[in-house]
């Protein structure tokens, strides 16, 4: 759902992977680290191996330098192994988030709550840190799965557009944007539609 740049929302995608860039994530340094000071705040200090919790810019940024490992989001995973344990023994579960997200989009009417960033955050950790992803290459697969399957629903939801409500709950902040410029150009020609019917019609 590439949009012209006559018809580009308030924000480009550039801004909102900016706005993405203030999500938290977690790394393991790889050097030791004093404290770093921003104007956004201050962080660390870093000793790996200990995890150390990060804005993303801030993580892609030490990644650049070599200086960490980050550690992708639980939600980006494909297969995951934990081990639970029970009163007789303990055993393996295996866990596969986002097949899991895709397959829940693929059955349910309504779009999946998914992170409000998951499409810049994804796009950025594989632009800039694939090493990072496990699986990256089948987790693109997924994710470009997951996103056709949910543009196919936007549409469906902007077909059924009437003047008063748009019913469409769990989009991320770049879906939201791409949709904006439709849904507002509609938006406003059927209400001025349904004025002009309502001034039509003879008094009771």
């Amino acid at each position: 759902m590439a949009l012209p740049r006559s018809h580009q929302a308030a924000y480009t995608p550039s801004e909102i992977e900016f706005l993405a860039g203030d999500e938290d994530i977690l790394i393991i340094p790889t050097h030791s680290m004093s404290k770093l000071q921003f104007i956004g705040g201050t962080y660390g200090p870093f000793r790996p191996p200990l995890k150390a919790k990060v804005p993303l810019w801030l993580a892609l940024m030490l990644k650049k330098h070599h200086m960490c490992h980050i550690l992708a989001p639980e939600w980006l995973s494909i297969v995951e192994h934990v081990y639970e344990k029970s009163r007789q023994r303990a055993h393996k579960v295996t866990l596969d988030h986002l097949k899991k997200m895709l397959h829940d989009e693929e059955n349910e009417a309504e779009f999946s709550p998914l992170p409000f960033h998951y499409m810049e955050i994804s796009m950025m950790l594989l632009e800039s840190a694939p090493e990072d992803v496990p699986n990256s290459e089948q987790v693109r697969r997924y994710l470009k799965d997951l996103r056709e399957t949910r543009q196919s629903k936007a549409r469906a939801g902007l077909s059924v557009l009437d003047d008063r409500y748009l019913g469409m709950n769990n989009l991320s902040l770049m879906e939201i944007n791409e949709i904006r410029p439709f849904f507002s150009r509609a938006f406003l020609e059927m209400r001025k539609l349904s004025v002009d019917n309502a001034g039509e019609q003879p008094p009771a």
